[in-house]
């Protein structure tokens, strides 16, 4: 077992030091000194063996199960020394080879999220405690990537210059335009919608617990009559609109079934519409989903490359008008969110345990340095109908999020 995973870090660790203490007490050291230090304890033989067999899926489990520790280090020193070697070592050593090729080919069967699963899925991670999103997320709850202009803004500040940003695109310039929202989550930007631009706003969810929590905002806020939210997959939606958002929604919408997403956005986009999809996306080519993050945070889930997307895309007629990329962006928002979780992190501890502390540290720290470190980032694709649908140029995107105002800066 020790035999196994030695030989793996050797062939791994080829910059920076990293240091390992096994389950007897002795200590091995790997790579050199010139780029960063981390260390970890393994309490038990049957780690190493995991770790030797399928690393990324084991050293989350390890770190979650406490038979991995981090020495004299943090999480995220350990990750990041971990991530810098695997971008540069992966493709010459055997094991990783495998375990993405064949993650490669088992994609289709693990995205195959039809109505039932979507629905299972979608429960198993945003059926949680709506107290728990509270204590980390942003006063509006959104649980996506955040827009920083500046590159200092507040999380409240960076998640309504998102929602600014996308109105924007959707150019909502008259009132009592229809909305579809899919994917409302708990319902922050179809309010803002509706309270702040006028609109006439359905939102769409799997998620009991985030339509109870929208629903209810909804009433608080006197919108119940230009709000409604609906419990419904989006194939079932059967209307048209004239403005469709989806934000945070087309990573678990599984790479089947592509193609059914976006005929759904062209079958319910009035001619004249405008669409917004907002997603992770990958800048390397296809790829998969971590397997530590698949089984136990998104599964189903999937960032996929943008050649993925267009492949799908070009076969709907709908017209790609604009496309924005957004860098670091995920990294900020995932950095305050880190920065907040660990706040409350004794609040949080009290409403689980600290084994789902831990999880949700691995799932933050990892998540971020995906975007910081590795081949993730954000990308916004506006989607029409008609070629005339959206302005010549950019301009009006601008202008308009010039005329809302922003929010007062608040402390984070």
């Amino acid at each position: 077992m020790r035999i196994l995973l030695d030989r793996f870090l050797k062939q791994l660790i080829r910059h920076g030091r990293f240091s390992v203490v096994w389950p007897d007490g002795s200590r091995s050291d790997y790579g050199d000194n010139d780029f960063h230090r981390a260390a970890i304890t393994i309490s038990s033989n049957r780690t190493v063996l995991a770790l030797a067999l399928n690393p990324a899926l084991a050293i989350g489990e390890a770190y979650v199960d406490e038979t991995l520790k981090p020495l004299d280090c943090s999480l995220q020193d350990v990750l990041v020394l971990m991530l810098a070697n695997a971008n540069a070592a992966w493709r010459d050593i055997p094991l990783l080879r495998t375990r993405m090729w064949l993650a490669r080919v088992l994609r289709p069967l693990r995205q195959a999220n039809n109505a039932r699963r979507a629905r299972r899925n979608i429960a198993l991670h945003y059926d949680l405690s709506g107290r728990l999103y509270s204590l980390f997320l942003d006063r509006d709850r959104q649980y996506s990537c955040g827009y920083f202009p500046r590159g200092d803004e507040s999380i409240d500040e960076a998640q309504a210059a998102k929602k600014r940003h996308i109105a924007a695109k959707l150019k909502l310039d008259r009132p009592n335009l229809t909305v579809l929202d899919i994917g409302c989550g708990w319902g922050g930007m179809a309010l803002t919608l509706a309270r702040d631009y006028g609109a006439i706003v359905t939102g769409i969810t799997l998620s009991a617990e985030q339509l109870d929590e929208a629903r209810a905002r909804a009433a608080a806020e006197g919108l119940s009559d230009r709000v409604t939210f609906e419990l419904l997959d989006y194939r079932a939606m059967d209307r048209q609109f004239d403005r469709i958002v989806s934000v945070g929604m087309f990573e678990h919408v599984g790479l089947p079934h592509y193609q059914t997403y976006f005929s759904k956005i062209k079958d319910c986009l009035k001619p004249d519409g405008i669409a917004l999809v907002h997603s992770i996306g990958r800048f390397d080519g296809p790829a998969s989903t971590n397997p530590w993050l698949a089984r136990y945070i998104f599964p189903g889930g999937y960032a996929p490359a943008l050649s993925e997307v267009f492949t799908a895309l070009e076969r709907t007629q709908l017209r790609s008008t604009d496309l924005e990329i957004l860098r670091l962006h995920y990294a900020k928002t995932i950095a305050h969110w880190r920065k907040r979780f660990a706040a409350n992190r004794d609040t949080i501890a009290s409403l689980y345990d600290e084994r789902f502390c831990r999880m949700f540290e691995f799932y933050l720290t990892g998540s971020e340095l995906a975007f910081r470190h590795q081949d993730h980032m954000v990308f916004q694709l506006q989607l029409t109908r008609a070629q005339d649908a959206a302005p010549l140029t950019r301009d009006y995107l601008f202008e308009a999020e010039r005329r809302v105002p922003s929010p007062a800066s608040s402390s984070d």
